[in-house]
């Protein structure tokens, strides 16, 4: 136990009302049975709606550790709040939250610095961007624009098949991501106090890593340390600390790439709270570089403590 959050009354916010409520669950319930093992004072907090901010009074902890994902979790409003309440809370604060939840922001921000990420077009839910939509390359992927763990994606191979996964996407957004599809390797780098932690490749066995291979199937092989050439290896951790300063993370995150043939790395998105569950990223990536579960959380809320 940490001698600076021995005496700290921590609460494990999650749940939330976004698609992702129950992999926030998950994530919470890892944090809590953690901190408790090591001997925190450490409670949930499961956010259901309007009576958070009772339910965040009334239980006068001393901080927050964020286990929230999705829309009003991971987008700045909840972070916002916690400020206005004197609160300190794990992870990016309320501007860079707000931006790299915006997949659409996201990518205007990478283009502006010149850092590489898939050829994209913005598209709204009218007959005008259905049509461009409709005369983009394939294949391609779709997304709504503020959304993760896959929720709302498709992978568009036929010009027939773009009308429904934009559907899919504007039942989830306003605005959906049309990216061109990268072939190649898909790596993450988890970041931890300005560091790159061990790369992590993810093979997804059905060839596609949607919200099924993340959660369901378990059929997903994460390689960790990533068997890259040294160059690219140091060349993608540098990108993942450049997007996380240009996105205004804090603490830690996840930055996600694809790595063409020609071993050409470009960046999809940066996610402020990853996962952290038993399959989730981080903590993988975390564990290859000699830190456990329980060592990540006690660093993340240090973190919390330093901001203040």
């Amino acid at each position: 136990m940490l001698d600076n959050l021995a005496n700290k009354k921590i609460a494990v916010l999650m749940g939330g009302l976004s698609a992702e409520r129950e992999v926030s669950l998950s994530s919470g319930a890892a944090v809590l049975e953690a901190l408790r093992g090591a001997g925190y004072n450490a409670a949930p907090i499961v956010y259901d709606g309007p009576g958070l901010v009772k339910d965040i009074a009334e239980t006068r902890h001393d901080l927050v550790f964020l286990a929230l994902h999705g829309k009003f979790g991971e987008d700045g409003t909840i972070q916002g709040l916690l400020e206005t309440m004197g609160l300190p809370y794990t992870g990016t604060g309320v501007t860079g939250s707000a931006i790299a939840m915006d997949k659409a922001i996201t990518k205007k921000i990478l283009k502006y610095h010149n850092i590489p990420t898939a050829e994209c077009i913005i598209v709204k839910n009218s007959s005008a961007d259905l049509s461009l939509a409709e005369s983009f390359g394939l294949p391609a992927v779709v997304k709504p624009s503020t959304q993760g763990s896959t929720i709302g994606m498709s992978f568009v191979y036929k010009k027939d098949d773009m009308s429904s996964a934009l559907k899919l996407a504007f039942s989830h957004d306003r605005e959906a991501v049309v990216e061109r599809y990268i072939e190649g390797r898909e790596i993450t780098a988890g970041i931890l106090n300005y560091e790159a932690l061990p790369l992590v490749e993810i093979v997804p066995k059905s060839g596609v890593y949607d919200y099924d291979a993340k959660y369901l199937t378990h059929d997903t092989e994460y390689i960790c340390p990533a068997k890259l050439p040294p160059q690219l290896e140091k060349r993608i951790k540098a990108m993942a600390i450049e997007v996380f300063d240009v996105l205004h993370g804090y603490g830690y995150a996840r930055v996600d790439f694809r790595v063409d043939r020609d071993e050409n790395p470009y960046v999809l998105e940066m996610n402020t709270l990853p996962g952290m569950t038993s399959t989730s990223l981080l903590p993988k990536a975390a564990s290859a570089a000699g830190l456990n579960f329980t060592g990540l959380i006690e660093r993340m809320l240090e973190g919390a403590l330093r901001r203040g």
